[in-house]
């Protein structure tokens, strides 16, 4: 760690005071590909569907797949890291990244179009810890929430920065073996769970394949966790929950991103089945709730410096259940210009949320444990994100059935609409119950300052 602050110095005196912003900028960059990645495919799932014909239930992998991975991506990223140093680890997954995004857009086949988003997923996962490692380097405490909130607005110029701005590998530091058994047991823990959730509405949920996956994967998340405490060098060091707070901050992360990346989902799925909009209109009603959000969170950053970070998340929190009260309460006949103002009125929601819940989770940590920290939040929300596509595309698919089952004479958009308004309480609920964590998470970082 030393030799590591010693670069980060030698960088400033190079650079001067602007290093800090040089360095914020160069991880914005690759994370940009990251965020296009997780959510670019998402307007194109209506006419994927149709190419395979598929069902909302097998289509969603190309999203939770994406997810599932990234999650396990960010637990290597500490390991990852430590053996290449920042600047290598950056550069050599934004290399793959780029490998397996040419790879995804000439598949033909779905499988291989899966493929190819597990493998952007756990690429992306290396790649994002390292920005909130990188700023917590540069800034002093009371200038993070600006920098995460610059950070998330917006992420343009590339690795082609990294060799220059980000501190190379720490030699002085033993090196840290990779838990492979930490691997296996998460990958396939995560995987056995999403897919027997998903396919539970299609096999029947007293199918006997189903009946050992589901359990397995539960019996091997538990072996992960018990492992993980055993292990001197863990994937993910739960020392972490030992702080109070951390555990609240870890669940509303999930529950932020079941929002960001269920909503992003559901969304512009919604305007093109129910509404019967083009994927192109779809992605120019999307566009001012994007930008709404992204210029959001240097406002939320600048208040995260002044304010509390629990009260500016819960006016993020108050936004988007009023937006999916809204977007649950539409029908066929509401105009399409409420539902752009409705849909970005979530957005700025969630954008107030984000950066407040990174620099008050790793704010509850003491310098040492932070690499682990933001692993492991974000990992959280990857795995909320999962969990939320997969739930919200298992519940469109079996409302919409059900609905057109119980009224053959109903229409397709009809039948849609029925299962998207129960997509949409489901997230509200979601979201009303982490009022228990943001209180928790709120205790936590009081008990800080004492």
């Amino acid at each position: 760690m030393a030799a590591v602050e010693a670069q980060v110095q030698a960088l400033f005196a190079l650079h001067g005071p602007r290093y800090r912003w040089l360095a914020t900028i160069t991880v914005m960059l690759g994370t940009m590909s990251v965020v296009l990645a997780s959510t670019i495919i998402n307007v194109a799932i209506p006419t994927i569907m149709v190419e395979f014909q598929l069902a909302q239930d097998q289509v969603h992998w190309l999203a939770t797949g994406f997810l599932a991975a990234m999650t396990v991506g960010m637990l290597l990223n500490a390991w990852c890291a430590q053996r290449f140093g920042a600047r290598g680890a950056y550069l050599l997954a934004m290399g793959l990244f780029i490998a397996v995004s040419i790879i995804g857009a000439f598949s033909e086949q779905f499988p291989l179009l899966v493929a190819a988003r597990i493998g952007q997923g756990l690429l992306a996962g290396l790649i994002q810890p390292l920005a909130m490692i990188t700023i917590f380097q540069v800034f002093p405490l009371n200038r993070r929430g600006q920098a995460m909130g610059i950070y998330g607005l917006g992420v343009v110029l590339g690795p082609a920065m990294a060799w220059r701005y980000l501190p190379g590998k720490d030699c002085q530091l033993a090196a840290i073996r990779l838990d492979r058994a930490g691997v296996l047991l998460l990958a396939m823990g995560t995987t056995a769970v999403l897919w027997g959730l998903a396919n539970g509405h299609r096999r029947g949920w007293g199918d006997p394949l189903l009946l050992v996956t589901l359990p397995g994967g539960i019996v091997s998340l538990v072996l992960f966790a018990f492992w993980q405490r055993r292990n001197p060098q863990p994937l993910m060091d739960l020392r972490v929950f030992r702080y109070p707070g951390f555990t609240g901050s870890f669940l509303m992360s999930m529950v932020i991103g079941a929002g960001v990346f269920a909503s992003t989902y559901v969304t512009p799925l919604y305007f093109q089945q129910v509404l019967g909009e083009s994927a192109a209109s779809a992605g120019l009603m999307l566009m001012p709730a994007g930008l709404a959000m992204a210029f959001t969170f240097p406002v939320a950053g600048h208040l995260t410096d002044r304010f509390s970070e629990t009260r500016i998340m819960m006016a993020g929190l108050v936004l988007f259940v009023l937006n999916m009260v809204l977007m649950a309460g539409a029908t066929l006949t509401t105009s399409a210009v409420w539902l752009v103002w409705w849909t970005l009125l979530g957005r700025v929601g969630l954008g107030l949320m984000m950066p407040p819940s990174s620099t008050g989770a790793l704010g509850l940590l003491p310098p040492a444990l932070i690499p682990q920290g933001s692993g492991i939040f974000n990992f959280a929300r990857q795995i909320g994100g999962a969990l939320g596509v997969n739930l919200c595309a298992l519940c469109i698919q079996f409302f919409s059935d059900r609905y057109g089952q119980t009224d053959p004479a109903a229409s397709l958009a009809q039948a849609f609409e029925y299962g998207f308004d129960r997509a949409f309480w489901l997230l509200l609920i979601v979201f009303l119950l982490a009022l228990w964590p943001l209180h928790a998470m709120r205790r936590g970082l009081i008990r800080k300052l004492l």
